[in-house]
């Protein structure tokens, strides 16, 4: 499918603070351009489970081996795995799909100092700006694996936990996967944003820690057992909303 074409701004002429307003205005083609065109080509990937972690994980690390585990099991099992496309936690999670049963999907970003993109996608979607690809993500998930990571991987987890506590996607497993790693962590939430009133103490049911593969591929069929993976016609109004 080819790319939606971008109408190009005239020269408005002027002064530059001028020229620059008129391309942050135009602007707004190109990222509607990207929406529709990455939920052209992913609209077919569901079921699908979104895995996150860090870019900086070593091929020979316990936390690579044990992403690609997961990966592998979560696409014999029929879901198609969704990474960020890079290296690190991203190309174990691509690489388990890539040699299992179901699609490899890889959302990629243009970053200054260019990302460099894993070889294991079936699918590839690559993007400018962060929040229309973070809308991907959820759009098409039915689940979240959570591996260690660093400030990307604690971006994605917050905007999930927000999302699904506030309503504005539907409620789906969100898994942190190494209890020595998150652990720490799920603590504090318990201590002081539950004991500050910050969240209520049922939000901590949005989160689940989990350290072998087998229970990850569990949890999200144990979520789903009362109905099916795809969402409910309220739920995709939810998600148009997103």
């Amino acid at each position: 499918m080819s790319k939606p074409k971008i109408p190009q701004p005239c020269d408005p002429g002027g002064s530059q603070e001028a020229r620059l307003s008129a391309r942050e205005s135009w602007r707004m083609f190109e990222i509607m351009a990207e929406f529709v065109e990455a939920t052209e080509r992913l609209s077919t990937i569901r079921p699908a489970v979104s895995i996150f972690g860090s870019a900086r994980t070593k091929p020979d690390s316990a936390y690579y081996m044990l992403t690609e585990e997961i990966a592998r099991k979560l696409s014999d099992a029929g879901f198609a795995v969704i990474s960020g496309g890079g290296p690190g936690v991203m190309e174990a999670a691509n690489k388990g799909a890539y040699f299992g049963k179901s699609p490899s999907v890889g959302l990629n970003i243009q970053l200054p100092h260019e990302q460099h993109t894993n070889p294991y996608q079936d699918v590839t979607q690559t993007f400018r700006h962060f929040f229309a690809r973070k809308v991907m993500f959820v759009k098409f998930a039915s689940a979240y694996v959570v591996m260690p990571g660093g400030f990307g991987t604690l971006d994605e987890l917050m905007e999930a936990l927000t999302l699904v506590q506030t309503g504005k996607t539907r409620k789906m497993p969100i898994i942190l996967v190494q209890s020595s790693f998150w652990g720490g962590l799920v603590e504090w939430f318990r201590d002081r944003l539950v004991g500050e009133g910050m969240i209520s103490p049922e939000d901590m049911d949005l989160i689940q820690v989990i350290d072998e593969p087998d229970q990850v591929v569990e949890a999200i069929f144990r979520h789903y057992e009362t109905r099916g993976f795809q969402p409910s016609i309220q739920e995709r109004e939810i998600l148009l909303n997103l």
